[in-house]
């Protein structure tokens, strides 16, 4: 792609005209147990619009359609620069690749702006009201991994239209912008904080106030601006709020649930898919678990957490009060509530959750929140005997794509298999015990699949090992012993206050230190193999003999 072209695009326009129009059926993704309206076919006719976009459109409404996404537009002449840039996807990169209702020429992302109020032929007028936010049916649809990531890197997403005007529109028709309210805001520059400079605040606050700007992204604003709100007052990372037990249940000789819950709490949101919390008990302990489903975050909300806990073995006093002790009506305090995983993996076209045990809780949100969204998963589930799966009734609701192995009836995961069979552009998810952690790493690491390709959610990690000493080079070189009991992280934390940590078994990198020399013993699985020469985490990671660090 020649930046000329790029800059070549900035040319104003007052008056286009409508070279294609487009729409298509729900149809069935290739390869993909998805729905999709993306395949828009050419239309020759005369159509039809309402507040809803063209006739006989069909949309996914989970992400598409609705009175803000009535009708995609898209430049035809990124097209050949397209092409350029990927010479052998020439015969996909053509007008309606990308899933547009209406094909323009001179129209583009540098501009148009978000509010432009734009006259089609004789009786039908559109607002522009949103960037297109491109998800992993781009990739599928041209083959290419991590390719919608490119749409709006180089802002060549296409833009969404409100119907301001019902009526009929013709191929040929002229597009005559009939006024324009916010011109700072092109497509480009609210791509640029939307997706490239997403902490500036300054900016957040601006585009959070864009009345024409649609509740995709308006909303994406104002959570920026509330969260900025909430780190302007400071919050500790460990400050503990107390939560009620109002839910206990059996759901397994060795496993219980319960649900806590809080009052409503101002500038709070949402909790994140894929979630531990800190939970510290009656006597004393704390201990973090995987958030199983979780509800509320606004102001008027009841907050609930929602665990599976199981008894472990080798319980030290943590699952053991949670099981014996704790009951319904009793308070707990928690902390600390985040993910480890960014969000759900948007690039990926299939997603695959590998769980051990108690290892299920950790997916168990992500599954439904990806179930209600119409993405693609699948489980792969090994469990001691059909009696010791927890919260069978929602793994049973997903049917055919849960798969489960019964060590009763000499059922056993072929993790290999599994590995070397993934559908393309597949995310893999790894929660259970060390040995079935161990085996996924190896033959994920026989299959070639990228780290950037895979997830370990540990819920358990051993920290003991041979006693090391550190020195800390930015604390006026301070030397501590770390003992063979203890962690790094746990000598930090009680010689220094601020010393930040999340899940405490390797798994996020919020404990992640600066390695200045030494050699160290490499743990978890937060850390890149780029990353391991110079970085340890403290949580889990220990040195040999000394080591120098800096925090």
């Amino acid at each position: 792609m020649r930046a000329s072209y790029l800059d070549s695009l900035a040319v104003p326009f007052e008056a286009d005209r409508l070279i294609e129009i487009r729409t298509s059926g729900m149809k069935q993704m290739p390869g993909l147990n998805v729905m999709s309206g993306i395949d828009k076919q050419l239309r020759t006719v005369s159509m039809k619009i309402d507040k809803l976009g063209l006739e006989g459109d069909e949309h996914d409404p989970t992400f598409h359609g609705g009175v803000d996404k009535a009708i995609l537009g898209y430049c035809s002449s990124h097209y050949p620069s397209w092409q350029e840039s990927y010479p052998d996807r020439v015969d996909k990169f053509v007008p309606g690749g990308f899933g547009e209702n209406f094909v323009t020429a001179h129209m583009n992302e540098r501009n148009v702006c978000i509010g432009d109020v734009i006259c089609v032929g004789s009786e039908v007028i559109l607002q522009v009201s949103l960037p297109r936010q491109p998800c992993f049916k781009l990739n599928h649809r041209f083959s290419l991994k991590n390719f919608a990531p490119e749409t709006y890197k180089t802002s060549r997403t296409g833009w969404y239209y409100r119907v301001l005007r019902e009526g009929t529109v013709n191929a040929g028709d002229e597009l005559k912008l009939a006024e324009r309210k916010w011109p700072e805001w092109t497509i480009e520059r609210v791509q640029e904080y939307l997706h490239r400079i997403t902490d500036n605040d300054e900016m957040n606050e601006k585009l959070a106030e864009v009345e024409a700007l649609g509740n995709e992204a308006r909303n994406q604003f104002r959570k920026r601006v509330a969260k900025a709100q909430r780190r302007r007052l400071h919050k500790k990372e460990d400050d503990w709020e107390t939560f009620k037990v109002v839910s206990r249940k059996v759901e397994t000789p060795r496993t219980v649930s319960l649900v806590i819950e809080a009052p409503p709490k101002a500038h709070s949101e949402k909790y994140p898919i894929g979630a531990h919390a800190k939970l510290k008990m009656g006597n004393g302990l704390v201990r973090t678990y995987s958030v199983v489903s979780s509800s509320g975050g606004g102001t008027e909300d009841v907050r609930r957490l929602e665990f599976g806990i199981a008894l472990d073995d080798n319980s030290r006093g943590g699952s053991r009060y949670m099981h014996k002790s704790l009951k319904e009506g009793d308070a707990i305090q928690v902390s600390n509530v985040t993910s480890d995983v960014n969000g759900p993996v948007g690039a990926a076209s299939h997603h695959v959750f590998i769980a051990g045990g108690i290892g299920i809780t950790a997916f168990l949100h992500m599954m439904n929140r990806y179930d209600n969204i119409n993405w693609s998963f699948q489980l792969h589930y090994a469990v001691r005997s059909s009696e010791d799966i927890p919260f069978r009734d929602r793994l049973e609701s997903y049917g055919d794509r849960v798969i489960i192995y019964d060590k009763s009836k000499d059922q056993r995961m072929d993790m290999g298999n599994i590995m070397k069979t993934l559908p393309w552009n597949s995310f893999t998810y790894v929660c259970g015990p060390n040995r079935m952690m161990e085996a996924a790493k190896t033959t994920a690491d026989e299959a070639s699949i990228s780290p950037q390709e895979i997830h370990f959610e540990a819920f358990s990690a051993d920290t003991t090992g041979d006693p090391f000493q550190v020195t800390i080079t930015n604390r006026k070189n301070k030397v501590i012993t770390v003992g063979e009991e203890e962690s790094l992280l746990e000598v930090l934390k009680r010689e220094f206050d601020d010393i930040p940590s999340s899940c405490e078994v390797g798994n996020c990198g919020t404990c992640k230190v600066s390695v200045k020399n030494g050699e160290i013993v490499h743990r978890g699985s937060a850390l890149m193999p780029d990353e391991k020469d110079v970085s340890m985490l403290a949580c889990v990671s220990r040195g040999v003999g000394r080591i120098a660090i800096e925090v």
